[in-house]
């Protein structure tokens, strides 16, 4: 997660009682805290996926302990097809998130084509706090890059946008790369 002053992702998500939904969108990320383990990835093939490395323990942990309280922790990703080699790279580690209790799921552009999606990627916790996660142009946090609403209207239509894009999506054991 970003530098994000007030704004904590890991207090938000310990507060959580019921859910955590993610909605990811972009098909390129270029943030510095990934960026080693996937220029390793892209030179050797090779995807660290051992939940109790020192690049994954940390959500392991944090994820483990939500759906431990009884949260429900869904991550969709919307990917173009073909996929780049970014979204090669977050499907070879896709297990690690599934190991600490996420389902993961994954929805070809085409397919959402006639939704009404918001503009960029975002957390929702129990259906009443969006967090939107800002980047820039190639992929990195920006400043700020983190942006927390409950206003009903504007969290209701996210919500409701989201549960679409699930029923549509594919669940990760499902999904073949293209």
């Amino acid at each position: 997660m970003p530098p994000n002053g007030e704004l904590n992702f890991n207090d938000l998500l310990e507060a959580s009682t019921t859910s955590a939904v993610h909605l990811e969108m972009r098909d390129v990320y270029g943030v510095g805290d990934e960026a080693d383990d996937f220029e390793h990835w892209r030179r050797t093939g090779e995807r660290d996926a051992d939940p109790g490395s020192v690049y994954w323990a940390p959500w392991v942990d944090l994820i483990s302990r939500a759906t431990a309280r009884g949260v429900q922790v869904r991550r969709a990703r919307i990917v173009a097809e073909p996929v780049t080699d970014y979204i090669r790279y977050e499907h070879a580690g896709t297990d690690v998130n599934i190991t600490a209790g996420e389902d993961v799921r994954w929805l070809p552009r085409r397919q959402a084509v006639d939704l009404l999606l918001p503009g960029c990627d975002l957390w929702i916790f129990d259906g009443q706090r969006v967090l939107f996660n800002h980047f820039t142009g190639d992929g990195n946090w920006a400043d700020p890059g983190l942006e927390l609403r409950t206003e009903p209207e504007v969290v209701q239509p996210i919500v409701n946008a989201f549960e679409t894009v699930w029923g549509r999506a594919i669940p990760h054991a499902e999904y073949k790369i293209r």
